[in-house]
C-alpha cells in the first residue's frame, strides 16, 4: 500500500467565522480521530489535498504530518469529504486513523475485463454492482478487484460468490447478490399506423376517387 503525505496544522478555533477565514486562505477545516485517539482539530491545504485525490479517488491512504505543540505523523483514510455544491470546492474533511494491525472494512471498486461472448452475439453487458465490501488488513487492501467477463453468454451472470479474491481478504456482501450479467437486447418494432375511424383510405395509384353522394 502507498500513502501520500499531507501537511496539517492543529487549530484551536472552531465555528463558522474561523472556518470562513481558513477557507479564504486556501485551507480546509478538518478533524482527525480514531479508535483510541482523541479528536484533533486541523486545517489542511485545499490544493495539496486536491492533487492527492486527482491521482486516486477511492480508499486513499494519507500520512498526515501534523504540526502543533508537538509534531506527529498519523496514517489515515478520508472518512468524509464535504464539497460545496456549486463551486465544487472542498468544505470540510474527516480523517480516520489507520492502524496496520487492525482490519478495515471498505468498498473496493470492481474492474470488468474483456468483451463477453454474449455481447458479440448481440447481447448487452449490465453492471449490477460497481464495488465489493471487504474486510482486511491495510497492507492487503487492493486498489480494485478484477473480474473476467469474457466467457459470459447471453443469460449468464456473475454473483458475489463467484468472485475470487486474494488470500487474507474477506468479502462481506451476500453471495447471491448479482454483480454482472449479459442480457438480450430488446428491439422495439414500430407498428404500422391504421386509419382511425372516419378517415378515408387514400386511393391507390391509377384508381379513381369515388364520387361523393349528395
Amino acid at each position: 500500500m502507498e500513502a501520500s503525505e499531507l501537511k496539517a496544522f492543529t487549530r484551536n478555533e472552531s465555528g463558522k467565522g474561523p472556518a470562513r477565514r481558513f477557507r479564504k486562505k486556501g485551507l480546509i477545516p478538518a478533524v482527525f480521530y480514531g479508535r483510541d485517539e482523541e479528536t484533533v482539530h486541523l486545517s489542511v491545504n485545499a490544493t495539496d489535498l486536491q492533487k492527492i485525490l486527482q491521482k486516486k479517488r477511492e480508499n486513499v491512504f494519507i500520512k498526515l504530518l501534523i504540526e502543533g505543540e508537538k509534531t506527529m505523523a498519523k496514517l489515515s483514510l478520508i472518512k468524509e469529504l464535504q464539497v460545496e455544491p456549486l463551486s465544487r470546492r472542498f468544505y470540510h474533511a474527516d480523517f480516520y486513523e489507520v492502524r496496520m494491525d487492525h482490519k478495515l472494512t471498505l468498498d473496493v471498486p470492481l474492474r470488468f475485463v474483456g468483451i463477453p461472448v454474449g455481447v458479440q452475439n448481440g447481447g448487452e453487458l449490465q453492471h449490477l454492482k460497481r464495488d465489493l465490501k471487504v474486510s482486511c488488513l491495510p497492507s492487503l487492501l487492493p486498489d480494485f478487484i478484477e473480474i473476467d467477463v469474457v466467457g459470459l453468454e447471453i443469460g449468464d451472470s456473475i454473483k458475489v460468490q463467484d468472485i475470487r479474491v486474494p488470500e487474507g481478504i474477506a468479502v462481506l456482501d451476500p453471495g447471491d447478490v448479482g454483480v454482472a450479467m449479459v442480457a438480450m437486447v430488446k428491439v422495439s418494432v414500430p407498428q404500422a399506423e391504421t386509419p382511425t375511424e372516419g378517415e378515408a383510405a387514400a386511393p391507390a395509384e391509377g384508381e379513381e376517387k369515388p364520387e361523393e353522394k349528395e
